[in-house]
């Protein structure tokens, strides 16, 4: 059992799978601020490496693009601008990015002017592969290594043909623009899978809490009618039987009923409205132990008389012990009026130091309490118990009848 049981749990999956999910979002504004951040050090990271080219020889066609001052900062932020929408659009972002690196290596820059672009295209590649389907992970991640690596090819060509092109220095740069290309689309990928697997994390935990919460409330419709249609059952039973030759005691009989059926009526109220509260702690208003007198009244006019003893000093409960005290004590005493075949029970309410302890006993030879058909019965109260960390027990006496006892300690329900 979870211990989402005491309420509702609003855990959805996200409706768009493909952004990611963190656990702890930043505010809207520090996002932004992080952005515009990234597109200024992008900017100056650029204005640099766009001033970095070596001077042409005298008569020589420049080997590298050369700017200076505001045309070449102007050419800088153009590049960076469109990382302002890298976290909504990553691969039209991805796109403009990679045509600004060819569009400035073919206008005389050399590869390693454009180097900014090309970790910033790789890092875009880890975005599409975190945030988009893996086939368009794929796409995005092939178009950027064959533009980087035409980009290389053709200025390795450029400057010495094939002997350049086929150095073992130059085959390990053509190989680190792969390997940089792929680390960084395997790294997006696990990105991805990680927040999958979150995400079905999430949807089994929102299963397992609206399972839970299904078995809290049909536990809790179980404790409030049972009683109560129990008791309404063997009175009419009685009026039938007594109605003809005894009409005072069926009149009383009736008078029961009526009153039973009040009571589980406002029972039924509190709990309806304890399931509308916002809270997810247990529902409000709900009977506690205030209630067993209550009980053992409408039991004893049932036919069932109820003898209610208490021990130790009388104090304030958690309101989780003091509920869940009066519904196992509740259920005992259903099961008794229904199953023990007897006339006669006793409720022992102890205060301890740390713990409450509830007893119910009978000296009925009928079937075991909680053998009925409905199943919440015994295991209803078991499952009470082992939520607030407690001990239970239920079976038969040896000198006969049956017993059921529930240790709840305070200390635990109290965190």
């Amino acid at each position: 059992m979870s211990d989402v049981e005491s309420g509702w749990h609003d855990q959805r999956v996200p409706d768009n799978p493909r952004r990611p999910v963190p656990a702890h979002r930043l505010p809207p504004s520090a996002r932004t601020a992080l952005t515009w951040c990234a597109v200024a050090g992008l900017t100056l990271v650029l204005w640099a490496a766009l001033g970095a080219g070596p001077e042409p020889a005298h008569g020589q066609p420049p080997g590298s693009l050369r700017l200076a001052g505001w045309p070449r900062l102007v050419v800088a932020a153009l590049l960076a601008l469109p990382l302002r929408w890298a976290r909504s659009r990553p691969l039209p972002v991805l796109a403009a990015v990679v045509l600004g690196f060819l569009a400035v290596t073919t206008s005389h820059a050399r590869i390693e002017q454009a180097w900014p672009l090309v970790l910033a295209a790789d890092a875009l590649v880890a975005l599409v592969a975190a945030t988009r389907p893996r086939h368009v992970a794929a796409v995005a991640a092939t178009a950027t290594l064959v533009g980087q690596e035409a980009v290389w090819q053709r200025e390795l060509w450029a400057s010495g043909g094939a002997p350049r092109l086929l150095a073992v220095g130059m085959l390990a740069l053509t190989a680190l623009i792969a390997l940089l290309v792929l680390l960084a689309w395997v790294a997006g990928t696990m990105v991805r899978q990680r927040r999958d697997h979150a995400a079905v994390l999430r949807e089994h935990a929102a299963t397992q809490a609206a399972a839970a919460e299904r078995l809290r409330i049909a536990r809790e419709l179980h404790d409030v009618v049972a009683h109560g249609i129990g008791v309404i059952a063997i009175q009419a039973g009685a009026a039938g039987r007594v109605i003809g030759s005894r009409p005072d005691a069926a009149r009383d009989a009736l008078a029961a009923i009526e009153t039973t059926s009040r009571d589980t009526l406002k029972g039924l109220r509190q709990l309806l409205g304890g399931l509308r509260a916002t809270e997810v702690a247990e529902p409000a208003g709900l009977t506690g132990l205030a209630g067993v007198d209550r009980l053992a009244e409408t039991t004893t006019a049932a036919g069932v008389r109820v003898e209610v003893r208490w021990r130790g000093r009388n104090r304030p409960l958690p309101s989780t012990v003091d509920h869940s005290a009066f519904r196992i004590i509740q259920e005992a005493v259903t099961n008794v009026v229904r199953h023990a075949g007897t006339d006669h029970c006793r409720v022992l309410i102890d205060h301890r130091g740390e713990e409450l302890c509830v007893e119910v006993l009978d000296s009925g030879g009928g079937r075991a309490a909680g053998a009925g058909e409905s199943g919440y019965g015994i295991a209803g109260m078991r499952e009470r118990v082992a939520l607030l960390g407690g001990q239970f027990s239920a079976g038969p006496r040896p000198e006969g009848g049956f017993r059921v006892t529930a240790r709840l300690p305070l200390l635990e329900a109290a965190r």
